[in-house]
């Protein structure tokens, strides 16, 4: 079972529905029994990193899924579920983030372009891709996926850095960390692709 994990903010539904659509066995739970139990973890978001974070810190969850993801079980997360992996974030900056993943996020700098970020837009994959990732199958420059936001993380290690995409500056599109895995865009809305990347975590 993969839980989607429910801590009041987040694109719960439309999330469990497109690992419905692939067959997978995925749950809405704020249970902590449920979250320990489950092969997976999915960590969704949207709205203010402050609010993300005031709502998880309330849901007394994260010393739980931080002990989830030491003991090495993968976790996804989606849109605002990346940015508060990180330590903290330019839009709410008395918020401290999980600090699973070293480095801060920045407001998008897209001189003449609207932010946010919004629509669709071409995915850049890191190179060398590995095949176990969420990126297995697909092709290079030739990827688009559906984007809402006005910040992306910058991390302390480039290296973690699987996919960027270009608006107005080279964005960070997701980040993998070991056992964690991210996407700034929202998979369950990027059509094939992101049912591609969903299976790709599924598979794990």
């Amino acid at each position: 079972m993969i839980a989607i994990i429910d801590y009041g903010v987040g694109n719960l539904f439309s999330v469990e529905k497109a690992f419905a659509a692939l067959g997978a066995e995925a749950k809405i739970t704020n249970n902590p029994v449920e979250i320990k139990a489950a092969e997976k973890l999915v960590l969704p978001g949207v709205g203010a990193f402050g609010d993300c974070m005031k709502n998880l810190e309330e849901s007394g969850l994260i010393p739980l899924i931080k002990e989830e993801v030491a003991a090495g079980k993968p976790l996804l997360g989606i849109c605002v579920g990346l940015q508060i992996l990180f330590n903290g974030s330019e839009e709410s900056p008395a918020a401290k983030g999980l600090g699973l993943i070293p480095g801060q996020v920045e407001r998008i700098q897209a001189e003449g372009l609207k932010v946010p970020h919004m629509g669709w837009n071409r995915l850049h994959l890191a190179e060398p891709r590995r095949e176990q990732d969420l990126f297995a199958g697909l092709a290079q420059d030739k990827e688009y996926v559906y984007f809402v936001h006005s910040y992306h993380a910058v991390p302390e290690d480039e290296s973690v850095v699987t996919a960027t995409t270009d608006y107005g500056e080279r964005l960070t599109a997701s980040v993998q960390a070991g056992n964690i895995f991210a996407t700034q865009f929202h998979p369950e809305k990027s059509g094939d692709i992101g049912l591609s990347i969903i299976r790709n975590f599924c598979a794990l």
